[in-house]
């Protein structure tokens, strides 16, 4: 697997690291929420309003629903994306229509029968508040949600407010792009796997590139950041997801992610989801897991039950991801590698090819290619990302 030297480098930036603080910037960073009263209140009054959101939409520990219903806010309905309005819902599994025990508000799913919002969900409403915070990955679905809400809103002349959050992987860009044929809800639009966008900044290139359907625009206002830069290692104040509990996981996660389309485990139903891979009779690996059900986390988790073998890598992924700026694809490589039948490596479903936007790196993988040779396959296709992602940046790049 190759993966030795991951030790070597957790010590090289150790001392670095102790010495850095949760977040680069000096400067406190603002979300675009806490910027409610100057800023988005103004463009909410005597208007019948619907949010789409979830957990992590906060200000401070106070959830942004509650905060507007407290200043007079006629929010009338709430939309709620995979893992459900209050996070507690499985990766995958169906969010469900009700009603929110805390505020009688209709919640309303754009994780089951519809991932799009239909006419007659946004029927009577005279605006829509996005604010969900992403980890700056391709699969991540929020980026899908907040497309498909960009789209229905779109077609029926109903502006979008965006409320911008800090990108915690927004300090590179790698992977390979999307190509259209491959567009899934884990994939929309095409960008790399790892994209370096807030969702601000993919709205505003969505409607700028018209992506969506038919190449119409939505009518868009996002409320930036304030003090927010590419450059900021940004903490995330709150778990995005039930399988992502830390920022060991949010780094690793762009990485590990492709595995959820092989016959290896990402460590959901253990202490550790994405933060560590394996399976059953490994040949290679010092760590051993065991994944069960975890309710609200994760229902039937891959090997349920059995004994994996493989790598823990929490403590690695910090360090390789802030200091490397790319991808590590080599746990990708090592593990087809080691895999004794290679047939059965990648899942019978495409999944692994939505995941990775194309076929092209099932085929490089197969092909016996490195992590280097495949990173310089997709290199010009980065390039000529790289170009459109700069028309519409809002905050000083990494570069």
């Amino acid at each position: 697997m190759q993966l030795c030297h991951m030790r070597l480098i957790f010590f090289i930036f150790l001392v670095a690291q102790l010495s850095c603080s949760a977040q680069t910037s000096s400067t406190r960073i603002f979300t675009g929420a806490e910027q409610l009263d100057s800023e988005v209140i103004p463009l909410l009054l005597n208007k019948k309003v619907g949010v789409i959101s979830n957990h992590t939409t906060t200000i401070g520990t106070t959830h942004l629903v509650d905060t507007l219903i407290s200043k007079g806010i006629a929010v009338k309905k709430v939309f709620a994306p995979e893992h459900g309005f209050r996070g507690n819902v499985g990766a995958g599994d169906k969010v469900l229509d009700g009603i929110d025990a805390k505020t009688g508000l209709p919640l309303i799913s754009l994780y089951g029968k519809n991932k799009k919002p239909t006419p007659e969900m946004l029927q009577g409403l005279d605006v829509v508040l996005f604010d969900i915070q992403d980890v700056g990955a391709r699969f991540y679905t929020y980026i899908s949600t907040m497309y498909y809400a960009m789209e229905a809103c779109a077609e029926l002349s109903i502006p979008l407010i965006i409320l911008d959050r800090p990108n915690p992987n927004g300090f590179y860009v790698d992977g390979p792009v999307l190509e259209k044929e491959f567009t899934s809800f884990v994939g929309v639009i095409p960008i790399p796997v790892v994209h370096g966008c807030t969702v601000g900044e993919l709205a505003q290139m969505i409607n700028g590139e018209k992506w969506l359907k038919n190449g119409i625009q939505a009518s868009i206002k996002v409320i930036p950041c304030k003090n927010y830069s590419h450059k900021d290692k940004y903490v995330l104040p709150i778990p995005p997801s039930p399988n992502l509990p830390n920022m060991n996981a949010v780094y690793a996660y762009p990485s590990l992610c492709f595995f959820e389309g092989t016959s290896i485990s990402v460590g959901r139903g253990t202490p550790y989801p994405f933060q560590s891979f394996g399976y059953p009779n490994a040949p290679h690996g010092s760590y051993t897991f065991t994944p069960v059900d975890i309710p609200g986390v994760v229902l039937n988790p891959p090997f349920e039950g059995e004994i994996c073998k493989g790598h823990l890598v929490n403590e690695f992924s910090e360090f390789w991801f802030t200091s490397h700026k790319q991808l590590y694809l080599d746990w990708l490589v090592g593990a087809y590698r080691e895999f004794p039948l290679k047939e059965s490596f990648f899942l019978p479903s495409d999944f692994f090819d939505k995941l990775a936007g194309s076929k092209k790196l099932r085929v490089w993988l197969t092909e016996g290619k490195d992590a280097s040779e495949i990173r310089a396959l997709y290199s010009e296709e980065l390039k000529r990302y790289m170009s459109i992602r700069a028309k519409y940046l809002l905050y000083a790049d990494f570069k």
